[in-house]
């Protein structure tokens, strides 16, 4: 039988703004791992999800908007990408979540934030 959540996914149309797109993958490992971590770690989890959560919306925020607009809220992205990699990284020293996706969620964000410092910084 079909995934049927894999079918899904993969219909979901195409983003052409690269950044964004490899937010959305950042962020679903991200709150994929925060589902699986126990009852005693729920604030990093939930402080992991609001995170991880804002560097897709801020992105796609941005894109839309113009001037300082803009820029205002690639900043946030960059930064809530750079909080969420605090929290992967806290929870990788507790030894309660797979290192393997917490290592890939963490590489995508650090490609995030370095694809967006270029979008705040323009030569």
């Amino acid at each position: 039988m079909n995934d049927q959540e894999a079918i899904m996914t993969a219909s979901l149309p195409t983003n052409d703004f690269i950044a964004h797109s490899y937010a959305l993958d950042a962020a679903g490992i991200a709150i994929n791992i925060a589902r699986r971590l126990p009852a005693p770690l729920k604030s990093i989890a939930d402080q992991v999800i609001r995170s991880a959560n804002s560097v897709p919306a801020n992105l796609a925020e941005g894109n839309g908007r113009c001037g300082r607009d803009r820029i205002h809220h690639w900043r946030i992205a960059y930064a809530s990408a750079k909080e969420v990699d605090s929290h992967l990284r806290l929870l990788a020293q507790t030894g309660t979540v797979d290192i393997e996706q917490t290592l890939l969620a963490m590489r995508l964000f650090d490609r995030v934030r370095a694809m967006t410092w270029r979008l705040i910084h323009p030569k």
